[in-house]
């Protein structure tokens, strides 16, 4: 059997960044870089350049290739063209840096030069409520597959391209570590959603559900954010660490216990979730949906992206 990689074209830093539209030249100023970026994540002007506007011009290639599709399917059948959303994926490990690339995508593709509505979406707010995960003994695999609302999920994502309005995407609280009751993200109509989770890639359990659909189907293009376990570890425990001056010092917060520990407890406990939960379903779970990806942005140290793997079609 050959090795998945062989499916992939592959590029240098320098070899991707001269893809980019040239006449292209946004970026961002210092106040929304840190807006963005996510904690101890990292982000410049450079990786705006030389990553993300390539990026997002291979990604409006693929909007431009779905609409002539489309346009040319309604031909054929003799009825009228409606523009239908396009679907982006962001997928990856915790702490690999999938939100701070959902956000400058979503940043940089909304801004009025092209003329796009763009929406965000994390698939955060379809985890199980607190007391379900309770109730199936599912709180420390909080994360894994069987902990979200799968049925909830593909129905939210199959709504959006049928090109329904107000659209409803719950809404996770990091602070309580739960979804919020009766709040929701409303989602109308956008010509391209952003959807960014740790399982957006997987398919369906092998299980007797009827429901054999899952979220691959509804995404046009998917983007997986890799690096070795070392490093995304080493992420993580450097990410605790820093939570412990904010999130966690928060009196209203579900992790106010790991507040007061010291570097070394601090250091001993993220490792511990590491080991149990993240790690395990990075090795479970997510790893092996990323050559499922379009493009892979491979990381190494100081989160840099050092290179590119396209899909050859």
């Amino acid at each position: 059997m050959s090795s998945p990689q062989l499916r992939y074209s592959s590029f240098t830093r320098p070899e991707w960044s001269a893809l980019r539209d040239h006449d292209d030249k946004i970026l961002l100023d210092a106040h929304r870089i840190d807006a963005l970026k996510s904690i101890n994540d990292s982000l410049t002007n450079d990786d705006v350049l030389e990553i993300f506007l390539p990026l997002i011009r291979y990604i409006e290639v693929h909007v431009e290739a779905a609409h002539a599709r489309t346009r040319a399917t309604a031909r054929f059948l003799r009825e009228g063209w409606k523009r239908e959303p396009f679907v982006v994926g962001i997928a990856g490990s915790v702490a690999a840096g999938k939100s701070t690339v959902a956000r400058v995508l979503e940043e940089i593709l909304s801004h009025p030069r092209r003329n796009m509505k763009v929406a965000l979406v994390t698939t955060d707010g379809f985890i199980y409520p607190g007391q379900v995960l309770e109730a199936r003994g599912l709180m420390q695999r909080k994360g894994f597959p069987e902990s979200y609302d799968r049925r909830l999920f593909v129905d939210f994502l199959s709504a959006i391209k049928n090109g329904e309005t107000h659209v409803a995407a719950p809404v996770y609280s990091h602070i309580k570590y739960d979804r919020v009751p009766d709040e929701f993200i409303w989602i109308d109509q956008p010509d391209l959603l952003i959807v960014e989770g740790l399982n957006i890639l997987q398919p369906p359990p092998a299980d007797r559900d009827p429901d054999r659909r899952f979220a691959s189907d509804f995404i046009d293009l998917s983007v997986y954010v890799h690096a070795e376990e070392a490093l995304l570890k080493s992420w993580y425990i450097e990410r605790f660490l820093g939570l412990r001056r904010t999130v966690f010092s928060n009196p209203d917060s579900h992790f106010t216990r790991y507040a007061g520990l010291s570097d070394a407890e601090a250091i001993a406990t993220a490792s511990q979730i590491w080991e149990t939960i993240n790690g395990r379903n990075l090795i479970e779970n997510i790893l092996p949906t990323r050559y499922r990806a379009d493009v892979i942005l491979n990381k190494g140290p100081q989160h840099r992206i050092e290179t590119v793997q396209v899909m050859n079609r």
